[in-house]
């Protein structure tokens, strides 16, 4: 079977793709048809569907941040509640999904990337869970910055494995996990966190984390009667915020909004080029090589960005801004100290474009943001940056 005709579903327009090493090419092909396969299969969906409830605890509120909205004076102001789900954050969403398609398909290794460290503790949660052998990839400046995660991936049975290439952050953890998979391909189940990559990546990663969308939807419409005016999420390879847009893509009228760090923003002005095996957005040289990039937020700080968030970009479906490092600082404060909610720095960008946006628009609109994380592992570096001002 021809590349071309493999990754036929894995386009968003001219975005997504598989650019792989040909050993590659028959192992995502096989992933691909497994994916079909199961993902609207009733037994599976069934045992997703238990662990979403009795293991994640799904689903997750929409809660009404009333003392916020009251505060701005404008939209009414929604918070969907990913930071409560096990782990503390949507990436067990996706998590659950592919270790369900990953023991379906006999896998005993499990490898992953990880950029703040949640996704590589939901991984080495379900590996727990499953009895699966599991390796995680971080870059060592990450590993510094979340110390905290990198133990509880160890204290989970999880073999964490530093990279120290480059800038050492999650674009060369992901060059690290790529690599393993296609040296041991044959017995390991690479679960990507973000919504990039080759396809199936990016296709699969939505339709696990879409459940945000789905429930926030029939949220709003049981609390307002009406769809949101618009849905906030932050943004780096963009698992958070396609899981936040999928059921609203159709919705022309709810605007949706993606939030990067002014530092690492990739969608505001990105260019075409390849990155990890898919086409996308990316931050780079006239060489085609990525720029380094920073962000407070480790979860964010990846050059590129998933190919259908280039698309929606591209075609002016959805809308990509930035915010700055002390915007999200503020943020942070701001959620903390009105409802008594802690965001992780990743959502806090999102809520930092909230207390621009809100007060703009009418009282009687509504405004979701997606809290994709909770900051208890942010609190010890957002100390340390406050006492530095």
């Amino acid at each position: 079977m021809s590349q071309t005709s493999q990754v036929e579903k894995g386009y968003f327009g001219e975005f997504g793709g598989s650019f792989v090493p040909p050993q590659l090419e028959k192992v995502l092909q096989i992933l691909a048809d497994q994916f079909e396969k199961y993902k609207d299969d009733e037994e599976f969906n069934r045992e997703l569907q238990y662990y979403f409830e009795d293991y994640v605890g799904r689903e997750s509120p929409l809660y009404f941040a009333e003392r916020l909205t009251n505060e701005l004076g404008g939209a009414k102001i929604y918070l969907k509640r990913e930071d409560l789900n096990h782990t503390g954050a949507h990436k067990i969403n996706n998590v659950l999904g592919q270790i369900l398609l990953a023991k379906r398909m006999g896998a005993k290794r499990v490898i992953a990337e990880t950029g703040a460290g949640q996704h590589g503790v939901a991984t080495a949660t379900v590996c727990a869970m499953f009895g699966m052998d599991c390796t995680i990839y971080m870059g060592a400046e990450d590993t510094k910055r979340q110390a905290l995660n990198v133990f509880r991936m160890e204290l989970l049975g999880a073999k964490v494995v530093a990279v120290t290439k480059g800038q050492a952050r999650l674009k060369e953890a992901v060059d690290e996990a790529l690599a393993d998979l296609v040296a041991n391909y044959e017995n390991t189940f690479y679960l990507l966190g973000s919504a990039v990559g080759p396809h199936p990546f990016p296709t699969m990663v939505k339709h696990f984390q879409s459940i945000i969308s789905k429930e926030s939807k029939r949220q709003i419409l049981a609390k307002e009667g009406r769809l949101p005016y618009a849905v906030l999420a932050c943004i780096g390879g963009g698992s958070n915020a396609i899981g936040s847009f999928a059921d609203y893509l159709e919705d022309e009228e709810v605007r949706l909004i993606g939030i990067e760090p002014a530092e690492a923003a990739t969608l505001t002005k990105g260019t075409t080029g390849v990155i990890h095996g898919f086409k996308c957005l990316v931050l780079q040289d006239e060489e085609g090589n990525p720029l380094p990039t920073y962000s407070i937020a480790a979860g964010l700080d990846y050059p590129g960005c998933g190919p259908e968030h280039s698309q929606l970009k591209t075609t002016g479906r959805a809308e990509y801004v930035t915010v700055t490092k002390a915007e999200v600082l503020e943020a942070f404060q701001i959620l903390s100290k009105t409802e008594g909610i802690i965001p992780a720095l990743e959502s806090a960008h999102a809520v930092a474009y909230a207390l621009k946006l809100a007060p703009t628009v009418g009282k009687k609109e509504s405004i979701i943001i997606n809290i994709s994380g909770r900051g208890d592992k942010d609190v010890e570096q957002v100390f340390a940056m406050l006492k530095d001002q």
